[in-house]
């Protein structure tokens, strides 16, 4: 547990647990043994630096250690090392994003003071219910977690509508035309984290906060007693009593479910209650069911008493074979009856099959202080990523990436399960579009801690790409941040999707206040950066939590939630690592609706701008000789120049083009790499019949 994470869970409880993002709270930690997934690499465990006194401010700036040996750091000499700080005229940097727009937060999601002395402060931390006297709290924290309960998350999109999530609720956006994207609908609704997804006309919240209430209200619950003193005869440095808030009727912890036919004026129709709350949610489509959708819920804060809702168990396995650790839930959802919404099934994701023992997973043993380099547990999913159109399912597991066969969506099961001593919190996952590389994130220090320094390895807090083959993830490397980041930005990776650019894999992707970074991971063995964007600190001497939370590619443009700030539009940039065409051809993509978890399979038309883009990539990797090259250009522009003047290409450069088509065939056949193979059939289908 990390230096936040104790002073957190040490001055506010399961309260401020739940709010601080992944402050994952456990009813219990489970001590009996398990048989965890062989690890994917050899690296020895390193120890972090030690940690500071316990009651000094989490969020005051703490000096990276030294590098650890055989590790390598990011580049203190990149331009984005030393920006200036600042909330809304914090130094900018970027290559390859151009920033066409800030939208900050509305004000009803703003807390509205800048003081810890504000009675806001005093008044928003009370409504969470901490179970320790405002006065026992130091005043710079007081005022960080008063403003965390305005955090903005993840994003979603359908048509011309963007929606984002928010601790407090859900902000809609018209992004018609997104270089004036504009506020269209803002929803108070606490209850944090408010991840959002949206089908049709339904849109869904998840809530994981003991703040939210089954009626949307922002009063919250009175305030908690104060804990009990410690006994005479508790041992020093005994960890105390986990106490769960005192349970309530109103309260409300699961999935939110709106229908927003009217997008000015959603109407909650359901709400789910689960045992640990919804800490995200994953939307699964059934191709071979479309009366109904499913939800996938990861909890990952405490169990509820059952006083507040039957059946919650928060005992170990062998204790209470019922218990609500070590499974996800799974929502039903009657697209035409929402209101008949609830769990269908609690899958036990981390059994083991010879022994079946619930908990048959754990990390392996992690890195930083001699207790968290011993074996945990995995009892909880952090993000699934589901990708309907293959039958399979990356689960980001606190412990674990773990691949699931989803066929049947309401009964998931586990096909491989690795670890690796080098990730501390298996956090989200994305699969290349072709399905045989997984994109798994580590958010070490849960989002809240500077992790992207000089001496922070790179290793810890990175992408670890997977190939993915015959249902078996294998290591291929690891990405993090290039730059160098300040003591008071947090920075860790963190959520990405997809960027269509056709013959590669690209990634956009946030790193909470390190900013936001475009990957290539086409050769899964060397990702390189190829785009970024990056704004100075919130706070030259304090770390305030900022960034981005999630940075998601949507028909044409780059989206970033950001945190304390608002929402940023971007767009790509041609540069030596991305050309236009391929922008372009990026920009042939559209979809109705985008839900980053759930993944889509991604189609090109048959468009010479695609095409375009596979000559600009076979030019650039060297894969046909330069005269082959600037004779296809030509041809190519040759057939466009024609469509334009007559609009549709003639039949004489449609022949020229399918004349060219079999040599390509036959130069995939002997292609050097398997993406230039591919480019070349990609390309030779396009000049056979090339679209409108």
């Amino acid at each position: 547990m990390n230096r936040f994470h104790r002073v957190g869970l040490r001055l506010a409880g399961v309260v401020v647990a739940a709010i601080l993002l992944c402050s994952r709270v456990n009813g219990m930690q489970v001590k009996s043994p398990a048989s965890p997934a062989a690890p994917q690499t050899a690296a020895p465990a390193q120890e972090e630096p030690a940690q500071q006194d316990e009651d000094q401010n989490p969020f005051m700036p703490e000096p990276a250690g030294p590098l650890p040996a055989g590790m390598t750091g990011s580049d203190a000499n990149d331009p984005r090392a030393n920006l200036t700080p600042g909330l809304y005229d914090a130094g900018e940097t970027s290559m390859g994003l151009k920033h066409v727009l800030m939208l900050k937060k509305p004000d009803a999601f703003q807390l509205g003071a800048v003081d810890p002395d504000d009675p806001k402060v005093g008044k928003t931390i009370g409504q969470l219910g901490i179970p320790i006297p405002l006065s026992k709290i130091p005043k710079p924290l007081q005022l960080v977690i008063a403003q965390l309960a305005f955090s903005n998350s993840d994003l979603a999109f359908q048509g011309n509508h963007l929606f984002e999530g928010n601790f407090y609720g859900v902000n809609i956006f018209d992004v018609s035309n997104p270089a004036k994207a504009a506020l269209l609908t803002s929803m108070v609704c606490p209850g944090g984290q408010g991840d959002v997804s949206v089908y049709e006309n339904l849109l869904f919240m998840s809530v994981e906060m003991p703040n939210g209430r089954l009626d949307c209200g922002t009063q919250g619950f009175p305030p908690e007693p104060p804990q009990p003193a410690p006994a005479a005869d508790q041992e020093k440095g005994q960890k105390k009593e986990f106490r769960p808030p005192s349970a309530q009727k109103d309260r409300f912890r699961g999935v939110r479910i709106f229908d927003i036919s009217d997008i000015k004026n959603p109407k909650q129709v359901a709400a789910v209650q689960t045992c640990r709350g919804s800490h995200t949610h994953t939307l699964v489509l059934d191709p071979n069911d479309k009366n109904n959708v499913y939800i996938y819920v990861s909890g990952t804060s405490f169990v509820r008493q059952t006083e507040e809702l039957a059946g919650c168990s928060g005992e170990a396995p062998d204790k209470d074979p019922n218990t609500a650790l070590f499974r996800i839930d799974v929502i039903k959802v009657p697209v035409a009856a929402p209101q008949e919404a609830k769990i269908v099934s609690s899958p036990r994701l981390f059994i083991d099959p010879r022994t079946g023992a619930m908990n048959g997973l754990s990390n392996g043993g992690g890195h930083g202080k001699k207790e968290d380099q011993k074996p945990k547990d995995t009892d909880q999913c952090h993000d699934i990523t589901v990708y309907s159109a293959i039958g399979l399912a990356a689960g980001a597991c606190s412990g674990n990436g773990i691949l699931l066969d989803i066929k049947d969506p309401v009964h998931p099961k586990r096909l491989d399960a690795v670890n690796d001593p080098n990730y501390s919190y298996w956090h989200s996952a994305s699969f290349s579009n072709d399905g045989t590389k997984v994109v798994f994130t580590d958010e070490w220090g849960g989002g809240l801690g500077a992790r992207c320094r000089a001496n922070d390895p790179n290793k810890w807090g990175a992408d670890a790409i997977f190939h993915l083959k015959d249902d078996k993830l294998s290591l291929a490397s690891y990405y993090k941040l290039p730059a160098a980041q300040g003591d008071t930005k947090n920075c860790v990776a963190h959520n990405g999707s997809l960027i269509p650019v056709p013959g590669r894999d690209i990634e956009v992707q946030a790193w909470y206040q390190g900013g936001v970074s475009v990957m290539d991971f086409t050769d899964a063995t060397h990702p390189v950066e190829i785009a970024y964007f990056d704004r100075g600190p919130i706070d030259p001497n304090m770390l305030v939590l900022g960034g981005y939370w999630s940075a998601y590619w949507y028909n044409g443009d780059i989206y970033g939630s950001e945190i304390a700030r608002g929402l940023d539009v971007f767009e790509l940039t041609p540069t030596k690592f991305l050309t236009q065409n391929e922008i372009d051809a990026a920009k042939t993509v559209r979809v109705a609706e985008l839900n980053v978890q759930n993944q889509q399979k991604i189609e090109w038309p048959a468009q010479l701008v695609v095409a375009k883009a596979y000559l600009d990539q076979l030019a650039r990797s060297q894969a046909l000789p330069p005269d082959r090259i600037v004779a296809l250009q030509k041809a190519i522009q040759d057939a466009e120049n024609s469509q334009m003047s007559q609009g549709k290409v003639t039949q004489s450069n449609l022949k020229k083009l399918k004349r060219m088509a079999p040599s390509l065939e036959k130069s995939a056949a002997t292609a050097k790499n398997p993406a230039d193979a591919s480019r070349l059939h990609a390309l030779a289908q396009i000049l056979k019949n090339p679209a409108a």
